[in-house]
């Protein structure tokens, strides 16, 4: 199955126990999202893609299958030129991905003839057939996003796999011709090379004896290097679902200075970080708003409050502050006792040793967490 699709014809629609003191909450919630400079700047006119140039200015773009943090080509691949190609080529450079969407963050990339290729451009994306994968033509990035998107495997998995298939010998880095007759010829029709390297990163790195494979828990690291950005190595770490960067995006506080600051390239202060924005996401996502929602909620006082104020007045409920909170612990341990009980461990929440074993450029950096202060994030 690829979609479920649902006719909304003659649906009743949401009943909302209180109009009024909804449509207030949700004034005061969207003025917040267009105030916040990520939100209502960076985020519309660069999409994700802004990250680009920011993390490889910071060291942190995991660049030839993470083995230094900045990328050459970073600039033919960023945010700003994939802005300037879709507005000369006519296609979008913000749109909504659904009807209310106020961040819009989204894009439609055109070809040079003019002619739809992709949306939904992801930064994630980009990094990783990008610069972990030292490919800088941005065309052919677009054409493997629509591919993927056709075949029905995830960019960022897919991305990660391709940077450790160019470490075995696969292609060579940079090939990104290869790259798209793979996606076509061999993934898209289900060859045994295509089937090996469509299991992701973790199934090439098994048949081909790569040590260097950046996953956890069999699920690929996306887009920032936990060494040179340490908050978001402990969410890699101990996310229950895998090297998740959504689960507590640190990024916000490591690089983009979104509710203060925590030195990246310290370990003081990063598992306090990752356990709290694990908290404070798993209660956002289960209401189906966007992770993107977080930047004004932790910099405008207003923002969260007036989130609060929308579910209790859609629900007819008076949650408070706490009560959001203790939802959210209650999520991720829900969670974890799960995965304890198909089998998993403290032990499958490490990063590959790799990170501790191999410095990375230009700072040097090195993941130096013990397995103790990384278990101390489950103490809530």
């Amino acid at each position: 199955i690829k979609f479920i699709s649902i006719d909304d014809k003659n649906a009743p629609g949401v009943k909302i126990a209180d109009p009024e003191k909804f449509k207030l909450a949700a004034r005061t919630f969207a003025k917040a999202l267009l105030e916040h400079p990520v939100s209502g700047e960076g985020l519309p006119t660069y999409g994700t893609n802004v990250l680009v140039n920011i993390l490889n200015e910071a060291g942190g773009l995991p660049t030839r299958n993470f083995t230094t943090g900045q990328f050459e080509g970073h600039d033919k691949i960023s945010g700003e030129t994939m802005h300037d190609t879709i507005a000369a080529r006519g296609g979008k450079v913000k749109h909504g991905c659904h009807a209310g969407c106020i961040i819009q963050c989204s894009q439609v990339y055109n070809d040079k003839d003019g002619k739809y290729v992709t949306s939904g451009f992801e930064y994630e994306t980009i990094w990783g057939l990008g610069a972990d994968c030292c490919i800088d033509n941005l065309d052919d990035i677009a054409l493997a996003d629509s591919m993927m998107d056709d075949i029905g495997i995830d960019s960022i998995e897919t991305a990660v796999m391709f940077g450790v298939a160019m470490e075995a010998g696969i292609l060579p880095f940079g090939d990104s011709k290869e790259m798209l007759r793979i996606l076509k010829e061999e993934i898209g029709k289900g060859t045994p090379l295509g089937r090996i390297m469509g299991g992701g990163a973790g199934s090439v790195g098994r048949a081909y004896g790569v040590t260097r494979v950046p996953v956890v828990k069999n699920q690929g690291i996306p887009a920032y290097d936990p060494r040179s950005v340490k908050g978001i190595g402990i969410t890699y770490a101990t996310s229950t679902m895998g090297a998740d960067h959504t689960a507590g995006y640190t990024i916000a506080t490591n690089i983009l200075n979104v509710g203060g600051f925590v030195d990246p390239l310290k370990k003081d202060g990063q598992v306090e970080l990752s356990r709290n924005l694990q908290i404070a996401t798993a209660a956002i996502d289960s209401t189906g708003m966007c992770i993107f929602i977080a930047f004004p909620a932790l910099d405008i006082p207003e923002c969260l409050p007036a989130l609060i104020d929308m579910i209790n007045a859609r629900f007819g409920i008076a949650l408070t502050g706490d009560d959001v909170t203790n939802l959210g612990k209650h999520i991720l341990k829900l969670e974890r006792k799960f995965n304890i009980e198909a089998g998993f461990n403290s032990s499958h929440d490490r990063l590959p040793d790799f990170f501790k074993n191999e410095t990375v450029a230009p700072h040097n950096a090195i993941w130096d967490f013990t397995d103790a202060e990384i278990d101390e994030f489950w103490n809530f």
